[in-house]
Order: C-alpha cells, then sequence, then structure tokens
C-alpha cells in the first residue's frame, strides 16, 4: 500500500478540540470520513442541497486528487448523498473543503456538529495526450450505450 504525506490546515480553532481530521475507520478502508464542522445542528429538508463545512483545506501535491464520495449509511438509512458526487478537489485548491449534501428521502434529517457527512479517497491523476484518428478500432461492444451489455 501506498502513503504519501498531504498538509493539512484546520480552519477554525474550535475543530481541533472536537472534530477528528478526515480518517480511515478501517485498516483496509479506501477512503477517509470526514466530519462536519457546523455550529450548529442543521436540518436537511427533502430534496435540499447544502455545502456542509469541515473546518480544514489541504494541500495536495501536483499529480494527485481528493474525491468526496457520499457514505453508504447516509444514503441507504436517509437517501443523504453528496450531490455532485464524486465531487474533485484539484491540487491547486487551498480552500476550505464542503461537502455538498442532497437529501433525497421523503423525511429532514438533522446533521450535527461532528457527524460524519462523507469521504475523501485520494487518487493520482493521470494527464491525456490527445491522438485524433479518422477511425477507432473495432470492438465486440462497439458503438452500443446505456444498458447495451446486458442483453
Amino acid at each position: 500500500m501506498h502513503t504519501i504525506r498531504i498538509p493539512i490546515q484546520r480552519l477554525r480553532p474550535r475543530a481541533s478540540v472536537d472534530i477528528p481530521l478526515p480518517s480511515f475507520m478501517t485498516p483496509l478502508s479506501a477512503g477517509m470520513d470526514i466530519c462536519a464542522d457546523i455550529e450548529a445542528e442543521l436540518v436537511l429538508m427533502p430534496q435540499e442541497i447544502v455545502a456542509i463545512p469541515t473546518g480544514f483545506a489541504i494541500a495536495l501535491p501536483e499529480g494527485y486528487e481528493a474525491q468526496i464520495r457520499p457514505r453508504s449509511g447516509l444514503a441507504l438509512k436517509y437517501g443523504v448523498t453528496v450531490v455532485n458526487a464524486p465531487g474533485t478537489i484539484d491540487a491547486d485548491y487551498r480552500g476550505e473543503i464542503r461537502i455538498a449534501l442532497i437529501n433525497l428521502g421523503k423525511d429532514p434529517v438533522t446533521i450535527h456538529r461532528g457527524d460524519r457527512i462523507g469521504q475523501m479517497v485520494v487518487q493520482r491523476v493521470i494527464r491525456v495526450d490527445w491522438d485524433e484518428v479518422g477511425r477507432l478500432d473495432d470492438t465486440v461492444r462497439g458503438p452500443g450505450g446505456f444498458g447495451h451489455t446486458g442483453r
């Protein structure tokens, strides 16, 4: 398993007391859980979208990105997910990471300070040089689109 060191900055002094840094919940977790750094509880109404602050900023090294993904427990139990999943944090972004949640459920959901609201996966980025051609090679699938491979 590959490990890199990434600088992280807490943006509010209170967060260092009761909001943990993003962390892996099990030894083989791919994503680090991220907690809500909110002062008061927030009620997320059905179909409502809110950007929840996390209280930290990071400095990803060149060649990496961070993906913000939903937590499966929130999605399954309450219908709460990340609206732009996965959200992308670029290596040159230095602002606070906020997680845009949407409530797709039928009932309001209350988010409390310190609730785990998303997860972050750090990935390498591959740069692309396009090679424009007049025709692509053939495959068995060909141009078949959505739902094509199950038929």
